[in-house]
């Protein structure tokens, strides 16, 4: 069950609070929790991360992120999915990947839970793009359909078995088909 809270709380307060399974996310002053992930959602997150690792991988174009919260813009989100360009991910001093990203993502993908709302995770993802992340997806098991948010904020409903997804430029390696990643939810 998402849980919200009443108290407005600064940014600032929300960061400080301990880590909730599953994960809370901060928007204009309120925390929500996401929905506890089922099976078709542990599935098709898994199995996408690994598609899209093992596709960017070679160039190290970009690394796919499950669940990494990103802070930017007075929000603190968690999509399920997250992709940076390499040249955008945020380091340590000794070159390591740090564990605080204070940025947008450059892809944001989110899979959508039983009796989540479809609405706030278009918000999430509207309000990415309108910071500067150039594509989100929106996958529903459920329909079996794909919604493709690109940066001028055109929407595509993808659900031709055939169709080769839209992915931003510099992920032009990842060839996926929407019947492709629903298959996964049959193996």
């Amino acid at each position: 069950m998402v849980q919200t809270t009443t108290k407005p709380l600064s940014l600032e307060e929300f960061l400080e609070l301990p880590e909730t399974t599953p994960a809370s996310q901060y928007m204009d002053g309120k925390i929500t929790q996401k929905p506890m992930p089922q099976g078709k959602h542990s599935i098709l997150q898994r199995e996408l991360s690994f598609a899209l690792t093992i596709a960017l991988k070679p160039e190290r174009t970009a690394q796919a992120f499950p669940e990494l919260r990103c802070t930017f813009g007075g929000r603190s989100l968690v999509p399920d999915i997250t992709v940076f360009r390499t040249e955008r991910i945020p380091r340590d001093h000794d070159g390591q990947v740090a564990n605080a990203f204070n940025l947008h993502p450059d892809w944001t993908i989110e899979i959508l839970s039983p009796r989540q709302s479809q609405t706030k995770v278009i918000r999430n993802i509207l309000y990415c793009i309108d910071n500067g992340t150039e594509m989100g997806w929106l996958l529903d098991p459920e329909e079996s359909f794909i919604f493709v948010y690109k940066a001028d904020k055109s929407v595509q409903l993808l659900e031709n078995v055939d169709i080769v997804l839209p992915v931003p430029e510099f992920a032009k390696a990842v060839q996926l088909r929407v019947g492709e990643i629903f298959d996964w939810l049959k193996r």
